[in-house]
């Protein structure tokens, strides 16, 4: 393959030409673009064109007619050579001080930081409380081992004990029903006369 058939890419934005070429366009201020959209460091200089959306080299910053170097639009080395016909050699009109915008810059970025967004973190869905008297209605329903049918605890308790009343009254009428004098297997005698101590004398 002939190096005439390879495809051309961008060229390196140098960040000085020879070229006496001007662009007839009006000259682009730094006063209309933003702070993070040019660079006044001298070693440095650029801004990004506003034609093709990419960092150009500022050519001439301490002359009296600086301009934008003839640029591609697309990354050197890597995108198509498309020259900037638009942007390239355009003069640029530095009406901001490199004090000025190192401030302004600084100030952006400060209030840049602060209107960053910060993690979103859901609450738990939280079920509501429940009312007074749906908490009493709950503690009178039944538990698993007494199961009811959803009946009220108090009516389940008193069928429970008509259900063994006349058990519970037949074992108190055969304790009642001791002999006189007869004590429980194992219990200490009762003591029959009151006990006075007396304080020992040494």
């Amino acid at each position: 393959m002939s190096a005439s058939t390879l495809e051309r890419t961008a060229r390196p934005r140098r960040s000085r030409t020879r070229s006496r070429t001007v662009n007839a366009r009006l000259a682009l201020a730094l006063s209309t673009l933003k702070p993070h959209q040019y660079d006044l460091r001298p070693a440095c200089a650029s801004l990004i064109c506003p034609d093709c959306k990419t960092w150009v080299p500022i050519t001439g910053l301490q002359t009296t007619k600086p301009k934008l170097v003839p640029h591609d639009t697309g990354r050197a080395g890597k995108a198509p050579a498309a020259r900037c016909r638009l942007g390239s050699n355009r003069l640029v009109t530095v009406n901001v001080t490199a004090k000025k915008w190192a401030e302004r810059l600084v100030d952006g970025n400060s209030e840049t930081v602060h209107r960053r967004r910060t993690t979103v973190r859901r609450k738990p869905k939280v079920a509501p409380a429940p009312a007074v008297s749906q908490i009493a209605a709950k503690k009178q329903t039944t538990t698993v081992d007494q199961p009811g049918d959803g009946q009220p605890l108090w009516l389940l308790r008193k069928e429970q004990w008509a259900a063994t009343e006349s058990a519970v009254r037949d074992t108190d009428t055969r304790r009642a029903q001791l002999p006189d004098g007869a004590a429980p297997l194992g219990a200490p005698p009762v003591p029959l006369e009151t006990l006075h101590p007396k304080r020992r004398v040494s």
